[in-house]
C-alpha cells in the first residue's frame, strides 16, 4: 500500500447518459478500493440533460468526486482535455484516464504507479485489461487489450484481443496505450501538446471519439516517450463486441454491428492522422502502404458504406488545422526507430 500524501494522482473519466450510469456502482466501488489512497477523482458529464442518473448518483454515494457537468456532449478528447489541464493546474504529476465499463483490481492503480516512476522517460502505462462479463457480473481471462498494436499500413488494433490470457508472449514496451485505461507522466503530455492558442491539447479535439488514443501513443512514441505495459496491473472491461480479423468479409462481419455514428467517427479519426502524419519521417514503403490502405478504405467505403465518403468534404474544410498540428509535431527519433514500432 502506498500513501499518495502529496497528491501526485489524478484520476479522471466521463459519464454520458444511460450508457454509463449502470456501471458506475461497480467502477467506483472498485476505484474506492484502490491501494493508493489520497488519490484525487474528477470527472466530466458529458449528458445533454442536466439532471440525470450519473450526476445523481456520483453526488449522492461519491460526494468527494468533483465532476462538471458539461451541458453537452464534448467528446472523448475535449472532456479529457479539460480534466488533464485542471489536474496540471492543481500541481498532479500522473494521469489516470478510465473509462466507466471497467472494474478494477485493487491494487492496479498502485502497480501502473510504481512502473511509470522507474523511469522519467516513460510516458504512459497501460495496464492488462482483460474482459468483464458485465451481464453475470464476472470476470473472466479473455483479453481485452494488452495495448494498441500499429502496422504499416497504419491500421491500429487491440493486441490480442479475443485470446486466452496465458501469460505469453506479452511485451513490456507496446506501441501504444487504449483509452479504457491509461495512467500518463503528465510532463510528457505537456511536451508533446499542441497549443491551438486557445489552450494546449494533449488529445486531438479534431477526433471527436475514436482512434484518438492511437494518435497520442504515435506522438508519445515520435517524441521519444515510452509507453509501458504492466500485466500485473489488472482491469477489467466490458467491450461489447472483438475484433475478429482482417480478411474482407472479417472486416464486414467486425462492422456489421457497430454504429453508424461510430464508424463515421472512425472513419473520420483514420484520416486525420493519416493527413497528420504524412510527411517523409518514415520510409517511402511505409508511406505507400499508408495510402494503400486508404486506398483499401475508399474502396470497401464505395461498396458498403457510402455514407462516410461525404465525410472527405469536411476533412477538407479542416486541411489548415491539420497542417498546423502536423507542424507541431515532436520528432526526436530516426526513421529506424520510428518504423520499428510497427508490426
Amino acid at each position: 500500500m502506498i500513501e499518495n500524501k502529496l497528491k501526485k494522482i489524478t484520476i479522471g473519466f466521463i459519464t454520458y447518459g444511460e450508457s454509463t450510469a449502470k456501471y458506475l456502482p461497480y467502477f467506483l466501488s472498485s476505484l474506492k478500493a484502490q491501494t493508493c489512497h489520497d488519490i484525487k477523482i474528477i470527472a466530466v458529464d458529458n449528458s445533454e440533460e442536466g439532471d440525470n442518473k450519473n450526476f445523481d448518483y456520483i453526488k449522492n454515494n461519491f460526494s468527494e468526486i468533483e465532476i462538471e457537468q458539461a451541458g453537452k456532449n464534448l467528446g472523448f478528447a475535449k472532456a479529457y482535455n479539460r480534466m488533464i489541464n485542471k489536474a496540471i493546474d492543481e500541481g498532479a504529476e500522473y494521469f489516470v484516464a478510465l473509462n466507466p465499463d471497467i472494474i478494477l483490481e485493487p491494487d492496479a492503480i498502485e502497480k501502473m504507479f510504481k512502473t511509470i516512476e522507474t523511469n522519467e522517460k516513460i510516458g504512459a502505462v497501460a495496464p492488462k485489461i482483460l474482459k468483464w462479463d458485465f451481464e453475470n457480473n464476472k470476470k473472466t481471462d479473455i483479453i481485452d487489450s494488452y495495448g494498441i498494436v500499429c502496422d504499416r499500413k497504419f491500421r491500429f488494433r487491440d493486441d490480442s484481443q479475443g485470446q486466452q490470457d496465458t501469460k505469453a508472449n506479452i511485451k513490456n514496451n507496446i506501441f501504444g496505450f487504449t483509452g479504457a485505461a491509461v495512467m500518463f507522466n503528465l510532463k510528457a503530455l505537456k511536451d508533446i501538446a499542441f497549443d491551438n492558442e486557445k489552450y494546449l491539447e494533449y488529445f486531438d479535439e479534431l477526433m471527436f471519439m475514436y482512434k484518438e488514443d492511437c494518435d497520442l501513443s504515435l506522438r508519445l512514441k515520435l517524441a521519444g516517450w515510452s509507453i509501458k505495459l504492466n500485466s500485473d496491473a489488472v482491469i477489467y472491461h466490458n467491450r461489447t463486441a472483438s475484433r475478429v480479423g482482417d480478411s474482407m468479409w472479417q472486416i464486414i462481419k467486425n462492422r456489421t454491428g457497430k454504429r453508424r455514428k461510430v464508424k463515421i467517427w472512425s472513419f473520420w479519426g483514420q484520416w486525420v492522422i493519416v493527413l497528420k502524419y504524412n510527411k517523409p519521417i518514415f520510409s517511402l514503403k511505409t508511406r505507400l502502404f499508408m495510402w494503400w490502405y486508404q486506398l483499401e478504405i475508399l474502396i470497401f467505403s464505395f461498396l458498403f458504406e457510402q455514407y462516410l465518403l461525404k465525410e472527405l468534404f469536411e476533412i477538407w474544410r479542416i486541411r489548415k488545422q491539420i497542417k498546423a498540428r502536423r507542424e507541431q509535431l515532436k520528432i526526436r527519433v530516426s526513421v529506424d526507430e520510428i518504423e520499428k514500432i510497427f508490426i
